[in-house]
């Protein structure tokens, strides 16, 4: 009880700053999305992260999940919906190369005989650019890589979203191809409360330059566009574990609280039963003493 309770406290306080973490880069997030939007919209102007394959005989699959457990059922459910995104593009036909952040989804394909492409640990709960950045590169090149030649024709990301310390859910994003016209602001704002984008926001829509011209614009703004995208998951991802450790460990609390009493109860009685015992023996020894003594 005294260990569980110890890490109930340090998960607790461990998401909090996680919390503020990947609330605070929200705005940047947002801006960065608006600036991808308007490019996009504005320019019209073809990119190879945005175009759609012909064939698509090939998919990657991110899974974010934990490196430790005693986080309830965070890695099971993440590991799950991804069997079932797996499936479902195995029905339509496409290999699939499966990526793995996080020690649990690794070891959870591993055990079922998965093969892994690649798989990245140790980060779990305090995920940071730099991370999100080797993710989305190697991502990148294997979507940008013809599929002839090894590449895939599409992104997906199984992650778990943050809505709040009792209220975690697990998503699937279609990262690649972008689609940033049409519910671009799907990733930094919860699904029933989304951002309007450009074409919806109230007032005047400025009238967009774009220096040198919007393909260089665009080529640096994409690759940083996927890259927050990914960060922004795997703050969520942090977030959502430490805030399912932290009930978990509650809950193992409450159970050992709760065996404490009833162990308590059972000993009590034990020895209730014990102490009677030993009375009537004595009752009964100091009877049989006083029937022989009148017998003399």
């Amino acid at each position: 009880m005294k260990i569980t309770k110890a890490m109930e406290l340090i998960a607790a306080s461990r998401v909090n700053r996680a919390m503020q973490k990947a609330e605070a880069s929200q705005e940047y997030t947002y801006e960065l999305h608006r600036a991808v939007n308007a490019v996009a919209t504005f320019a019209h102007v073809d990119h190879p992260l945005t175009n759609e394959h012909r064939e698509r005989k090939r998919s990657a699959v991110l899974v974010i999940s934990s490196d430790r457990g005693l986080a309830g059922a965070y890695s099971g459910n993440v590991a799950r919906a991804a069997e079932g995104l797996i499936d479902m593009l195995r029905a339509k036909g496409m290999e699939v190369e499966l990526y793995t952040s996080g020690r649990k989804a690794q070891e959870y394909f591993e055990f079922r005989g998965t093969q892994l492409k690649q798989s990245w640990v140790g980060f779990s709960e305090e995920p940071h650019y730099e991370h999100a950045s080797e993710i989305g590169r190697v991502l990148m090149d294997a979507f940008l890589t013809r599929q002839s030649q090894g590449g895939v024709s599409e992104l997906h990301v199984v992650y778990t979203h943050f809505r709040s310390q009792f209220s975690q859910r697990v998503r699937i994003v279609r990262l690649l191809p972008l689609e940033v016209v049409e519910g671009a602001e799907e990733q930094i704002s919860d699904a029933d409360e989304q951002a309007p984008t450009l074409e919806e926001q109230d007032g005047p829509v400025p009238d967009y330059a774009f220096e040198p011209d919007p393909e260089t614009v665009l080529d640096a703004l994409l690759p940083m566009y996927i890259i927050d995208s990914i960060k922004f998951m795997l703050r969520q991802a942090a977030a959502s574990e430490l805030a399912s450790r932290q009930q978990a460990m509650h809950s193992a609390t409450d159970n050992a609280n709760e065996l404490i009493r009833d162990l308590t109860r059972q000993a009590n009685q034990a020895r209730q039963a014990e102490i009677t015992q030993e009375i009537n023996e004595i009752v009964g020894g100091a009877g049989a003493l006083s029937e022989l003594g009148q017998e003399r």
